[in-house]
């Protein structure tokens, strides 16, 4: 039967699509929006059936065109928190999710759906429960109208719907992102262009690298999406380690895992700033009131449905972020070299 995985050459749906395959799974849909066309380089070493455009995927889908469909991952939204078209992101995260919602309950395809963390605001508490959810963007808001929906439909839901309040993702396969990437995206482009990594300064209470977000490798996200793909539990689950870490941890832990790969002896967070290696720069002001300065997932209602898998800390899979990132580049470096050296033998390209 077929699997649909929507986003597939995005960031956490390609690592799904990845997973899936080292599953033996291969008869998989992959669904995205390829206008940024460079997004395709996150499905080139995955294997799937086939490939549709967004739009052409939910107009087939809700006739009922792919037959028994085995599980859809939801995983394509407008993820920019700081997109100021309110219609476009409720077309894209709101009520294209309603219109899947409805054919998966039609057609029984169980649903496993990227949720956010944002849905919490400023927090102070991150349970998945009503009187916590303090929206601070059309983004975070669009997420949790879909949520609510689904809050009602589950008690009546004869098909498996589970949404993921995902925290702070980093990982393999998010190039693509821009400023929506994560921090250890940025900090190791940073740091390989310029030997420095900077961080917000002091604001809102918190001095400057202190604010506290719960950081989750793309790894541990994709084996909780496979834990319910194998177990038939429905609901609304955090998806983070549970505990927070500094700005200033990522930034230390991911310039020491550069460092470790250079052959460089890691340093402290003090010599890192000493030596100009991490430096802090103004709060923006276009963040100021929209911003998560802490973040924590409670993820009791996650261990009380089984999954007891260990999370992996910053330290760890920075260091892992890291050295995919470096063998890609060395990748991306030997198909170069390779280009280069057939043009510089072919006529064809003699020619130009």
């Amino acid at each position: 039967m077929t699997i649909i995985v929507t986003g597939a050459a995005g960031f956490i749906g390609s690592n799904i699509v990845h997973a899936l395959n080292a599953r033996g799974e291969h008869n998989i849909v992959a669904v995205d929006n390829l206008t940024q066309a460079d997004k395709f380089r996150n499905l080139a070493d995955c294997v799937i059936a086939d490939y549709l455009d967004k739009d052409e995927f939910l107009a087939r889908f809700t006739l009922g065109e792919f037959g028994r469909v085995r599980a859809l991952f939801h995983q394509g939204a407008c993820s920019d928190t700081m997109e100021t078209d309110g219609r476009y992101v409720m077309n894209n995260n709101y009520r294209y999710s309603a219109r899947i919602l409805d054919a998966c309950a039609e057609f029984d395809v169980p649903l496993f759906y990227a949720s956010s963390a944002a849905t919490y605001g400023a927090g102070p508490r991150f349970s998945e429960e009503p009187g916590c959810e303090h929206p601070l963007n059309v983004y975070a808001y669009s997420k949790l109208l879909f949520d609510q929906v689904v809050r009602r439909r589950l008690p009546h839901s004869k098909t498996q719907i589970v949404g993921l309040r995902y925290f702070n993702v980093y990982g393999p396969r998010e190039n693509h992102k821009g400023r929506g990437a994560s921090v250890a995206f940025h900090h190791f482009n940073q740091y390989a262009r310029e030997r420095s990594v900077k961080l917000f300064g002091a604001w809102d209470g918190w001095a400057a690298g202190t604010q506290l977000r719960d950081f989750v490798s793309v790894e541990d996200v994709v084996k909780v999406n496979m834990f319910f793909f194998d177990h038939n539990i429905s609901g609304l689950f955090n998806v983070g380690t549970g505990r927070a870490q500094t700005f200033n941890d990522v930034a230390l832990a991911s310039v020491n895992a550069a460092r470790t790969q250079g052959g460089q002896a890691p340093v402290g967070l003090n010599d890192l700033v000493a030596s100009g290696e991490l430096e802090y720069i103004a709060f923006p002001d276009a963040l100021k009131g929209k911003y998560q300065s802490f973040t924590q997932a409670d993820i009791t209602r996650l261990r009380e449905a089984g999954y007891a898998e260990p999370f992996l800390p910053v330290e760890a899979g920075y260091a892992r972020e890291q050295h995919y990132s470096t063998e890609l580049m060395r990748s991306a470096d030997a198909r170069e070299a390779t280009r280069a050296a057939v043009e510089k033998r072919s006529p064809v390209f003699q020619g130009r």
